[in-house]
């Protein structure tokens, strides 16, 4: 049985890391994402301070249940003039928030944690830099069209790793955090803790 459990249904996630030839579990967390980010932002909490809470939840909850191993929890959180974006529930949704960045730069926050036996034992944040160019609504209408469902699985409606990317006019952050998990640094304490070979 493998050691590394990822604690999250995200099948993004889950294809970088078999991409990366990490071997994992998925065991997904029952946490109430809304109402914890909800009560952060009444708190007056700051983006990556957000996605590693989010984070910590997840994997503290999943951990709980499974000694020893380690719990892999991670989040992103999408800030664009002082206003937060969770995953749209919708498509029309989806359009709101589509429109509502259109032609405006946007920071993204991901956070991973690592939590054994209920406690996190590392963490990690990553914040990148996007700026969506001011498409057509006619450009909008058929990346729905095309998308659909696609385009609830993240808070900014957008995969970079296929037609998401042409929205975009600059990027500045590492490919890995804008897919929603800082890869790299999580790998070198995996090795650190023995889950993949050095």
């Amino acid at each position: 049985m493998e050691n590394i459990v990822l604690a999250s249904s995200s099948t993004t996630r889950q294809k970088i890391l078999k991409a990366a030839g990490v071997a994992f579990e998925i065991k997904t967390a029952q946490v109430d994402e809304r109402e914890i980010k909800n009560a952060l932002l009444e708190g007056g909490a700051e983006p990556p301070f957000i996605a590693e809470a989010l984070a910590e939840h997840k994997s503290c909850a999943v951990s709980r249940r499974l000694s020893e191993r380690l719990v892999l929890g991670a989040d992103q959180v999408l800030e664009c003039e002082n206003k937060f974006y969770s995953k749209p529930e919708t498509l029309d949704n989806a359009r709101e928030q589509l429109l509502s960045l259109r032609g405006k730069e946007h920071c993204l926050t991901s956070s991973v944690v690592v939590s054994q036996n209920g406690e996190r034992v590392w963490h990690y944040n990553e914040t990148a830099l996007l700026q969506m160019r001011s498409f057509s609504d006619r450009f909008l209408d058929s990346y729905i069209l095309k998308e659909r469902d696609r385009l609830l699985d993240g808070p900014g409606c957008y995969r970079v790793e296929g037609l998401g990317i042409q929205l975009f006019s600059r990027i500045e952050g590492n490919f890995f955090t804008i897919l929603g998990l800082p890869l790299l640094p999580l790998l070198d304490y995996l090795r650190l803790r023995g889950g993949i070979a050095e």
